[in-house]
């Protein structure tokens, strides 16, 4: 199960570190493998995705309501390919809003 999370958290970390929009606002170091934090840096925008990714199956996504952003939960039930379908999303809504 440890491995499984490693791999889910390393696919959505490893987009949002090479990602010209969607930015993790957590150190490297404090990184969780349940709970990944992330924004745009601009609330319209974050607020745009969430829309667009609730539209698209993609439920939950918005941030603590004190923090802001989005977070990605994806504790032991969420499968590998949830994940997968999540940086998808992301990669096709950065490139149409970049």
């Amino acid at each position: 199960m440890k491995e499984r999370n490693e791999k889910k958290a390393a696919i959505l970390y490893d987009f949002l570190d090479q990602s010209k929009l969607f930015k993790g606002t957590v150190e490297k170091n404090s990184r969780s493998l349940m709970n990944v934090p992330f924004v745009t840096g601009d609330a319209d925008l974050d607020a745009k995705f969430i829309k667009e990714a609730t539209e698209a199956g993609f439920v939950n996504l918005k941030g603590h309501r004190s923090v802001g952003g989005m977070r990605a939960s994806i504790y032991n039930a969420m499968p590998i390919e949830g994940v997968e379908k999540l940086v998808a999303f992301m990669k096709k809504f950065e490139e149409e809003n970049a």
